[in-house]
């Protein structure tokens, strides 16, 4: 089969396949590309079931471009409590004041200008310009490269130049070509790309591809040759790296002191826990003050020590253990670094995720007693 003959057959069939099985998801009814942006942004490196109730928040919240662009840090950083990753959200807003100061407030229909955005690269571009404009732009994330790797039985590195450049080439024949498909019908560019999307994510996914309900499967080069599992060929897997830390919730007169990270490094403008990097191996009371005199923590002699949690989370290839001690402090501190508050203000303030779940079993700590 010619390859201009399997993409018109390809593209056909998942027209009618994302017709009938497309996903009701509350970003699809509607075309307002400040909306579809956000979705965007979001989805990256995020399971769309949990997504779905962020991005109805931040719509209810900020439900502008210019809302976007005004809100004050604390509150974007509220919002995307939990989502990590939290540049995507901070380029979100800085995307959204060029949008103001260049464009009126209105969202560039131009590709070029998009891509221009920060935060926004060529993938997210094309999927906001294919879905909110109807424009015949590709899209290539995770999914579709998975998706396409399989059906075209393409073995090389999708990471490689040349091969993601064909990758790219092929996604974007396929929705030129469903653009003269759908030329008479009520369908748009962005349903082909979102069939690709649609796929990878409940029927070509990474383990255990359901093949039989495949809609493309006769058209499935890694069906064909039983090669589900090899494909996309991503090369050798990074090893997970373990870290620890320790984490400190001083505590005085029912309040506790948090700190807010810095710009410029992970989870930037964030609040946190006093706490520190340490060896693997778990050491014993000693190593705990230890490490609370390495954050020049000088009242050892006022404070009673208690293990308090230990929380376990994992960040890119990062396998990491957090504990977390309540350092109880009998007479007022000596001055250290950081702000006081009690926890019926935690809520206030955004979190990284392991260190909401400190903050929660620190405010436990005083309901309970201690």
């Amino acid at each position: 089969m010619n390859s201009h003959l399997k993409n018109s057959k390809l593209v056909s069939a998942l027209l009618d396949w994302f017709a009938a099985n497309a996903r009701d998801l509350p970003w699809r009814r509607t075309r307002d590309p400040y909306a579809v942006w956000v979705s965007e942004i979001m989805l990256q490196q995020t399971q769309v079931k949990t997504v779905i109730p962020f991005w109805e928040r931040w719509m209810r919240e900020l439900p502008t471009i210019e809302a976007a662009a005004k809100a004050p840090s604390e509150k974007i950083h509220k919002l995307w409590e939990g989502l990590g990753y939290y540049t995507r959200v901070r380029n979100l807003q800085k995307a959204a004041q060029v949008i103001v100061e260049k464009h009126g407030g209105k969202f560039p229909e131009n590709f070029d200008d998009v891509l221009a955005l920060p935060g926004i690269g060529r993938y997210t571009a094309g999927a906001i310009c294919s879905i909110a404009f109807d424009q015949p732009t590709p899209i290539l994330d995770g999914n579709v490269i998975r998706v396409l790797t399989r059906i075209f039985g393409i073995a090389e590195n999708p990471k490689e130049k040349a091969t993601n450049a064909r990758l790219w080439n092929i996604a974007e024949e396929l929705v030129q070509n469903s653009k003269l498909k759908i030329k008479n019908s009520k369908l748009c560019c962005s349903h082909l790309n979102q069939s690709l999307m649609e796929l990878g994510a409940l029927v070509c996914t990474p383990r255990n591809a359901q093949c039989l309900i495949c809609p493309v499967k006769k058209l499935c080069v890694a069906f064909k040759e039983n090669r589900m599992e090899e494909l996309p060929n991503l090369g050798k897997r990074e090893a997970a790296t373990a870290r620890r830390f320790m984490a400190f919730a001083i505590e005085h007169a029912g309040k506790f002191l948090v700190r807010q990270r810095p710009a410029g490094v992970v989870n930037a403008h964030l609040w946190e826990f006093p706490n520190v990097e340490v060896g693997i191996k778990s050491g014993d009371p000693q190593e705990v003050f230890a490490e609370l005199d390495a954050l020049r923590f000088t009242d050892r002699d006022n404070a009673k020590l208690k293990q308090l949690c230990t929380v376990k989370h994992s960040i890119t290839r990062y396998r990491i253990t957090l504990e977390a001690f309540l350092i109880s402090l009998n007479k007022h501190p000596l001055k250290i670094e950081g702000v006081w508050i009690a926890p019926t203000k935690f809520d206030s303030l955004a979190f990284s995720s392991a260190h909401k779940k400190l903050a929660s079993a620190a405010a436990k700590s005083i309901l309970s007693g201690r």
